[in-house]
């Protein structure tokens, strides 16, 4: 099965291109995804036929910009299932909207005393920032630890959440252990505590359905650029009793209804956010982004992913001296698929990679509490998208084989 994906690979041009004499394999897609044409050309047709600042003009090109500006924030409403515009605001990341909830509305809720809950693998983004809350707050920051394959332990999520948490933040779908996370299940446990519910969807959002209203979070943070679209756009979705009680975290242009000369007052949702001139062209390429994974149905993507890990997985395993972390259940893992290999540096292995043409990430994947908690420094990462092939999988197989047999004779 392959739902006719394979046939996106045309609209990727950076991939048809040779990588130390080797044909490109790109198996980096946790840390960015390519982008089709079809986005790249949404941005040369904003910078060559409308490019003008959105909401404040009168004239055409203002009016066509702030149209598409727009648009795009109304195919993020429906891609998520939010329930209305009010609730998508544009950010340039998953790590600003995080930052965002913590420094404005963490800052409203939590006081002395409170717990804020999070796990063991939470990337930087979404641990840091609660921890400076925290700090401020004097509140306890407590992390629901793993099972054994690398799953959510939920049992001692039921221990860490009570009565006393202000604040759980998860990440929907991790960008190590390659797992997702019952986040409706977490939203259920935080609510009947009292609590509030922040789902991290970077990870999640580009690769399967999602649906903000089903899992009943309070936030939930997404990144562009980790889905067809450029960097520097995101967004942050909340809903909206609780945006509207959250102050601004940003002042200028844009977010302001009228400013006197001691005080002033703010737009409605959900431009109360939007300080400044925003990245036109990036929501913009954002919109086409929808377009096209709305073409393919996400249900596909997330099923091809599925085939993929099916097919990866196993061969990995096979390796003798190689270690994957996460489940090892390809039912249970995502296309992000973590390694080590024997005692070798997962930097090594990447550059060995390399050398065969293979892009992977190397290092603590920005989740060095995770990489404590697992005793390791580092991992060596692949990670999978729809443009990717059995042959793409094939060829990292292969050639962790042959960067094994380098290091241990000196010779590919």
């Amino acid at each position: 099965m392959d739902n006719g994906l394979n046939n996106t690979r045309k609209d990727f041009k950076i991939l048809d291109q040779i990588v130390n004499d080797e044909p490109f394999v790109y198996l980096d897609n946790a840390a960015t995804t390519q982008k089709p044409s079809a986005v790249l050309q949404s941005i040369i047709n904003y910078y060559e036929h409308d490019n003008a600042n959105v909401h404040r003009g009168v004239h055409t090109l203002a009016e066509r910009a702030t149209a598409d500006f727009e648009a795009a924030r109304d195919k993020v409403v429906a891609f998520i299932n939010a329930p209305s515009r009010k609730t998508i605001v544009y950010t340039r990341s998953t790590t600003e909207s995080l930052n965002w909830i913590a420094s404005s509305f963490g800052d409203m809720v939590v006081e002395e005393g409170d717990e804020i809950v999070i796990s063991q693998m939470e990337h930087h983004s979404n641990v840091v920032p609660w921890q400076q809350i925290a700090a401020k707050k004097h509140a306890v920051l407590k992390y629901i630890d793993l099972t054994a394959d690398g799953e959510l332990d939920m049992d001692h999520a039921r221990q860490q959440i009570t009565p006393k948490t202000k604040i759980v933040s998860i990440a929907h779908a991790s960008n190590v252990m390659g797992v997702v996370n019952p986040i409706k299940e977490l939203a259920k446990l935080a609510h009947a505590n009292g609590a509030y519910m922040i789902g991290d969807g970077a990870q999640s959002t580009p690769h399967l359905p999602v649906d903000v209203q089903d899992l009943d979070v309070d936030f939930y943070a997404l990144s562009g650029h980790k889905m067809l679209a450029p960097t520097g756009i995101g967004v942050l979705y909340g809903k909206q009793e609780l945006l509207e009680a959250m102050p601004p975290v940003q002042f200028g242009g844009e977010m302001i209804d009228f400013v006197h000369h001691q005080s002033a007052s703010w737009k409605e949702l959900p431009w109360k956010f939007e300080a400044g001139t925003p990245n036109i062209s990036g929501a913009i390429a954002l919109g086409s982004a929808i377009d096209y994974l709305n073409d393919l149905g996400m249900q596909n993507i997330h099923a091809y992913e599925q085939e993929l890990v099916n097919y990866t997985l196993p061969k990995l395993l096979d390796i003798e001296g190689l270690t994957v972390y996460g489940p090892h259940d390809p039912a249970k893992h995502t296309g992000v698929l973590a390694f080590n290999l024997d005692d070798l540096h997962p930097h090594d292995v990447a550059s060995g990679l390399d050398m065969e043409g293979i892009a992977v990430r190397a290092g603590h994947h920005c989740a060095q509490p995770l990489m404590e908690y697992l005793d390791v420094a580092a991992t060596a990462r692949a990670s999978f998208y729809f443009y990717n092939t059995k042959e793409d999988a094939d060829r990292l197989v292969n050639s962790i084989q042959a960067v094994k047999e380098f290091f241990a004779n000196g010779t590919i």
